[in-house]
């Protein structure tokens, strides 16, 4: 008798994310599909689908909403797990109206960005930034603080840290930031859409994280209000191949100044109630107006010292982004309107 042995096939699980149709501020979605001998690759996730009704993208009667993948990523925490951002798209394969990727203009990824994201460890508890307000003295100790008297939540930072890391996105960096429970991390691409791809994913991963210790991620960009303390922002540094090699000033000055008249289209994609940050105090320029300068933080691009030093030769900084801000809608504008300039 011939024995034959039995192939026994390997399951990974593919969590697909995409963001939801509702305003003024999406959410992210996620939901999981099984499949066979999965080789690690983008080009092997299959198109999926979900029911539009249900996140504010389709009506009842044809709600079907299509899922392209668009980037992938391994998951740290999940074995034989992957996550899979994906674009929404109509039953048509038109872009979704909440598909704010594929309005990015950067085909050869010429553009590049760095995005910090600010947050706040929000105890549900309280209603207040974990652990606060055990100390109501201004606002100064909190920053890049050490130790249990200042800071509050680095388990849960580390831990995103981390996983990050693994899955393979490009944190740069990450400090706490001037408020109790306040953090922010960095990352960056080489090229628009890559780089809204990666904090979308990063986003994902901390707010998972932040379900193990009933923590709420908040992104409001003044959780606050009217208090004498700093709210949270999504600050957009970008450069293409002129910003980089072009050592002109005078360049430098018309790439900002092409921004002058369209401030009222940035700020409509700069996240929700942005309003109550940018104020003009608090290391912001008022929403109201526009300013740019060298190393001024309280302008609304600031021109880095770096960029000057090498010879007009880097990047600037958009620093009116909120924290709640899209980073796919928000490049989409900044490659629009330096192309412009």
């Amino acid at each position: 008798m011939i024995k034959t042995k039995t192939r026994i096939m390997s399951k990974s699980k593919l969590e697909y994310i995409w963001l939801d149709g509702y305003k003024p501020t999406q959410s992210l979605r996620s939901k999981t599909k099984i499949v066979s001998d999965f080789d690690g690759k983008l080009s092997s996730c299959p198109m999926w689908s979900f029911d539009g009704s249900s996140t504010q993208q389709a009506p009842g009667g044809s709600s079907d909403c299509l899922l392209k993948p668009v980037a992938i990523y391994t998951d740290p925490e999940r074995k034989n797990g992957y996550l899979v951002m994906t674009e929404v798209l109509n039953a048509d394969g038109t872009p979704h109206e909440s598909n704010g990727r594929s309005t990015i203009d950067d085909s050869d990824n010429d553009f590049w960005f760095g995005f910090e994201q600010e947050y706040f460890l929000w105890d549900t508890e309280t209603n207040l930034p974990l652990g606060f307000p055990k100390d109501q003295t201004p606002q100064g100790q909190f920053y890049c603080s050490v130790g249990g008297a200042n800071t509050f939540g680095r388990e849960i930072m580390d831990r995103h840290l981390d996983v990050c890391l693994e899955a393979g996105i490009n944190v740069e960096g990450t400090n706490a930031e001037v408020a109790a429970g306040q953090w922010e991390f960095q990352t960056f691409a080489k090229g628009a859409q890559e780089a809204g791809d990666e904090m979308w994913v990063a986003r994902y991963l901390l707010e998972r994280i932040a379900e193990d210790y009933a923590i709420k991620i908040e992104y409001h960009p003044k959780p606050l209000g009217a208090t004498d303390w700093n709210g949270s922002g999504m600050h957009a540094n970008f450069s293409n191949t002129t910003l980089r090699t072009c050592g002109s000033k005078e360049t430098y000055e018309k790439i900002c100044e092409a921004f002058r008249p369209v401030v009222d289209d940035c700020i409509a994609v700069y996240g929700a109630y942005n309003d109550q940050r940018l104020t003009g105090d608090h290391e912001t320029q008022s929403i109201t107006e526009f300013s740019y300068g060298v190393s001024d933080r309280g302008a609304s691009i600031r021109i880095p010292i770096m960029t000057v030093e090498s010879g007009w030769k880097g990047w600037l900084e958009d620093r009116r982004p909120s924290s709640n801000a899209d980073p796919y809608k928000v490049a989409a504008i900044i490659v629009k309107t330096v192309k412009s300039a």
